[in-house]
């Protein structure tokens, strides 16, 4: 490659990347103006004038507000698939899983209510759980593809990574509504997504009987001799 094409090509390469960087700050101003002012308040230039751009900016990447908000949490699982890949390769499938939910949704309160008000926004709101199932065929696909090359599975024909998925997705949404709640009794966020990850490493066993007020809480249970460890060595799934 001669010194010209080097240039244009290092010329094409930034622009991508300032336009992958437009579009990620909209989408992101576009779910943050609609969590905090319902979606039906939110317009196209707020949005705009948000991230510095003119509306026809806006248009050049969205055709509506819904599809900027679901954009955004487009993302997140697709970065969720992204920090999969990058796990060690020999590292066992659930101490990956677990080490990606938590850098992803265990990071401080903020992004954990953030994280859970935008899934219930979508849930709650039609034209946004529209676009939602537009798209999560798409993005739970690259999930699905991540834990298959992890596990030596067929994506197509094999149903542990599907299983692996949808499991993950549900548990780590529960822990996060359970935490955002205020109702957990665990010191953290991160407590209750471990607590929620072990329970699925084991299989969901059924959990003792409730017992008097001063015994632990189930949210307890991940420090127990008793209970499994998601960063035990020797639990190792395929």
């Amino acid at each position: 490659m001669d010194h010209g094409t080097a240039v244009l090509a290092q010329g094409a390469g930034l622009r991508e990347r300032k336009k992958a960087a437009t579009r990620r700050a909209l989408s992101q101003a576009a779910l943050r103006l609609a969590i905090a002012q319902g979606l039906a308040e939110v317009t196209a230039e707020a949005v705009a004038a948000a991230v510095g751009v003119s509306p026809r900016t806006f248009h050049n990447y969205f055709g509506s507000k819904e599809e900027a908000v679901a954009a955004a949490v487009e993302a997140r699982t697709r970065a969720l698939a992204d920090d999969l890949r990058a796990r060690p390769a020999d590292e066992p499938l659930w101490d990956a899983v677990t080490a990606v939910t938590l850098r992803r949704f265990a990071s401080g309160y903020a992004d954990v209510a953030e994280t859970v008000a935008a899934q219930r926004l979508v849930l709650s709101t039609p034209a946004l759980r529209a676009h939602h199932y537009q798209v999560s065929d798409a993005t739970d696909r690259v999930l699905v593809e991540a834990v298959a090359a992890r596990t030596g599975l067929d994506p197509d024909r094999d149903l542990y990574p599907r299983l692996v998925v949808a499991a993950v997705s549900s548990a780590a949404l529960a822990a996060m509504q359970l935490w955002a709640d205020g109702t957990s009794g665990a010191g953290s966020a991160a407590d209750v997504l471990v607590d929620a990850l072990a329970q699925l490493r084991a299989g969901l066993p059924e959990p003792p009987p409730a017992g008097p007020p001063d015994l632990p809480r189930p949210a307890d249970r991940a420090d127990s001799p008793d209970w499994p460890d998601p960063r035990s060595p020797d639990r190792r799934s395929r």
